[in-house]
């Protein structure tokens, strides 16, 4: 990516590398980034963002032996200001300093995704490692690279891998299956605000859907609605989940969500993953609710997982499948304590 393509914050920190950090490491083999939290690594930055956290900062890689000097490095070439950003700041509880951070890249891979995948990640590592923090660590922009370890590892951890991604797909479609013909059983039940409350969760799992599709990772909250609007044709689903979303009865809700399953359904086909399967709704098990019986394409990709260790396990998902806890997932480390789930 040109720098003149880069978000604000990306800019500011392509420029401060090049006018003052590089230089002052040239000593050394290393590499220099914008990764991490913040929004412009998402490149979602905005003049809101610029009241919060924001300001020059970068992660240096070096190895382990010229960890220290090229700190003191750092230390010293530091000035108080840069392009009218104070170059040490706080927020919250961050205490005030400056956010050079200088390490090996194995020992932040292990901070930020709970382990160094630097020789490799294992299925249960996938499955472990939250998708925020693998955005956090193949989005924002490296602006030098010498050993050229920290383009590899992003390009490793580009997507999730096939039989990872195709059993990702099997448990998000078991989240649709499981809950689909709630919206109407609410309703019948007199339970209007549990109905749109079974209508917001299927939206939230159909877009789940189509960034698997695209095999995107999907970040947190905040971003999440604007991630989905940036993925491939995802407009028509957009536009029936807010109907769905705006419907004044289960009627309606029902109606539109019809729309966005068939709209998945037939995503999914037009991967060519697995077997056809057919994307029309139908009544549930002869009750009054139009739904897909999204059973049929967790079957399908089954079919598909050639992983007999991943065939064994329940159909849970991948961590962000099972947890939505921001605490958890901003956390790689805490996150895998949820590893005895992936014991076959």
């Amino acid at each position: 990516m040109a720098v003149t393509e880069l978000s604000l914050g990306l800019r500011l920190n392509a420029d401060f590398y090049a006018q003052v950090v590089g230089p002052a490491l040239d000593a050394w083999p290393h590499a220099a980034a914008r990764l991490g939290t913040g929004s412009e690594v998402l490149g979602f930055d905005s003049a809101r963002s610029t009241d919060h956290g924001f300001g020059p900062r970068l992660v240096v890689f070096v190895d382990s032996q010229d960890v220290d000097p090229a700190h003191e490095a750092v230390e010293r070439c530091l000035p108080e200001t840069f392009a009218g950003w104070p170059v040490r700041y706080g927020w919250d509880e961050v205490p005030v300093r400056h956010h050079v951070t200088v390490t090996t890249l194995g020992t932040w891979l292990g901070d930020q995704l709970g382990v160094d995948v630097t020789a490799g990640a294992s299925t249960t590592d996938w499955l472990l490692m939250p998708q925020q923090k693998l955005l956090e660590v193949t989005r924002g922009a490296v602006y030098r690279d010498d050993p050229g370890h920290l383009t590899g590892v992003r390009e490793q951890l580009a997507r999730h891998p096939e039989p990872v991604w195709t059993w990702m797909l099997a448990c998000q479609w078991r989240r649709v299956a499981q809950e689909e013909a709630f919206v109407g059983r609410t309703a019948e039940a007199g339970d209007e605000l549990g109905s749109r409350l079974v209508t917001a969760r299927l939206a939230r799992e159909l877009m789940r859907l189509w960034f698997l599709f695209t095999r995107t990772y999907w970040p947190y909250t905040k971003w999440f609605g604007s991630a989905f609007r940036a993925l491939p044709d995802s407009q028509p689903l957009s536009d029936a989940l807010e109907a769905a979303l705006a419907a004044d009865d289960h009627r309606g809700r029902e109606a539109a969500l019809v729309a966005a399953y068939e709209l998945a359904a037939r995503r999914h086909n037009d991967l060519g993953l697995t077997v056809k399967v057919d994307p029309a709704t139908r009544a549930f098990y002869g009750r009054p609710y139009r739904v897909l019986m999204a059973d049929r394409f967790v079957d399908a990709c089954l079919a598909k997982v050639d992983d007999p260790r991943l065939r064994r396990l329940p159909l849970v998902g991948s961590v962000d499948q099972v947890a939505d806890s921001t605490d958890l997932l901003d956390d790689g480390r805490l996150s895998r304590r949820l590893a005895p789930l992936y014991q076959a």
